[in-house]
Order: structure tokens, then sequence, then C-alpha cells
């Protein structure tokens, strides 16, 4: 029996990146997949591979910048017990040289993915979690500070964080963890080709919060600081912390 048998996972953000290695990881893990991304097409090969595997999979569709379709989302997703969501999906609108120049769309769109629809999908799912005593929740966040360039991706993040954290203050005597990771910076479709990080680096760390039976919920997992490790090794650090 794989560590995550007869559980399923939500992963949003999982046709690309490190999105689509957790994914992939967690099928070793023998997770039943729920497998968001703007078209359910990007993770048609993924479903198919857990499906060989004897799993259950499904592909789901949704742009997280838009209301109407995040609320689709959550309305699709009622139909589920899902026992751990990872909020994987982000985006960085651009970096702007111009600080000064820089637009009230940056700032809308960059909270619309990365703060409001993870939160918006938190909401619809905790409450369940809470009535049957466990879950995980894991949030993406980011470590990039000191760079006003980027300052509508730091600051959604930032409120990501903030929330994320507040939302552990409801967890009353439930099995429910809730963690925040920062893979670190890695050659992604959003880190670009020049960071340092293989995407492979960080899955460990992205995903050991699942297994975890303890921990220190709201801390940031620093997926970097384990890359080393194996992630049976990740997820006993994460449980001593």
């Amino acid at each position: 029996m794989g560590r995550l048998s007869n559980k399923t996972v939500l992963v949003t953000g999982a046709g690309r990146g490190i999105g689509r290695l957790m994914a992939l990881k967690l099928i070793e893990l023998e997770a039943d997949l729920i497998l968001v991304s703007r078209d359910p097409s990007h993770t048609k090969d993924i479903e198919d591979k857990a499906k060989e595997k004897g799993l259950k999979a499904v592909s789901l569709g949704c742009d997280l910048g838009e209301k109407k379709s995040v609320e689709k989302l959550i309305a699709e997703l009622d139909k589920y017990d899902i026992d751990i969501v990872f909020n994987n999906a982000g985006i960085q609108v651009t970096y702007r040289s111009e600080v000064f120049d820089t637009p009230w769309e940056d700032y809308e769109k960059s909270f619309r993915v990365n703060t409001i629809a993870p939160m918006m999908i938190c909401y619809s799912l905790f409450p369940k979690m809470k009535k049957k005593g466990y879950g995980r929740i894991i949030n993406t966040t980011s470590g990039i500070a000191g760079e006003p360039q980027q300052g509508p991706y730091s600051a959604s993040k930032a409120g990501l964080d903030k929330v994320t954290s507040d939302l552990t203050r409801l967890v009353d005597g439930e099995d429910i963890l809730i963690f925040l990771t920062d893979p670190g910076w890695c050659r992604t479709d959003l880190g670009g080709p020049s960071a340092p990080n293989d995407p492979a680096s960080a899955v460990n760390g992205c995903i050991a919060g699942a297994l975890a039976s303890k921990g220190r919920s709201g801390m940031i997992i620093h997926a970097q600081d384990y890359a080393d490790l194996t992630l049976e090794q990740t997820v006993e650090k994460i449980e001593q912390t």
C-alpha cells in the first residue's frame, strides 16, 4: 500500500512545472487525483498514468483568475471527498523594470489567482475536513522579497501567507494540518531559465506536508532546505519542527 492509498488529493496547476511533477509523484504514493489546470487536456496524460495504476483520477479545467470559472470548479469539487489540497497554481504577471509604471491590473490579476482563488478553494473544503476530522491543506507561497519590480506577485503571496496562517486558528482538535510551501527559485515557466534550481528538487518539500502526521500548522516549508533528503527524511524533519 502506498503512503496515500485511499486518499483523494486535489492539485491545482497540475498541467506544468512543479505541479505536474508533484502529480506524478502522488501517483507513486497511490493517491487518487483531481488535477486542475486551465485546460483539462493538459493533464490527460497524468490522468491516464494514474488510471493505469488502478487509481481514480479526473482532469478539470479552470481559469483561476475568473470568478465564474472558480465558482464552477468549486461546485464540481463538491462532488468529491477531498482529503488533501495542494493549492499550487500561481502567476507572475511580469517583471516591471519601471516600478512606478506598475498598473492596477498587475495587482488585480495577481491577487485573483495567487490569493483569492486558493482561499475560496480552502473555504469550500475546510468545513468538510473539520466534519470528518481529517485534512491537509498545502498552499504554495514564494520567498521573493526586496524586489519592487515584482510587487504584485510578492504582495499576493504575502496575502496568501496571512490568510493561510489565520486559517489554522479554526483547527480545534481535528487531525488537520495546514502548511505553506516555498519551492524556491526553480527553472519553470514562472521562474524562467535563469533560476538556479531544478524543479524536481522542490517536489519532496512541496509534498511532505501531506504525509506528515504532525507538525506546526501555518509554518512555511522551504523546499530547497530538503532538496538532498528523501521524501521520508523530509517528512520526519517537518514532523519534528
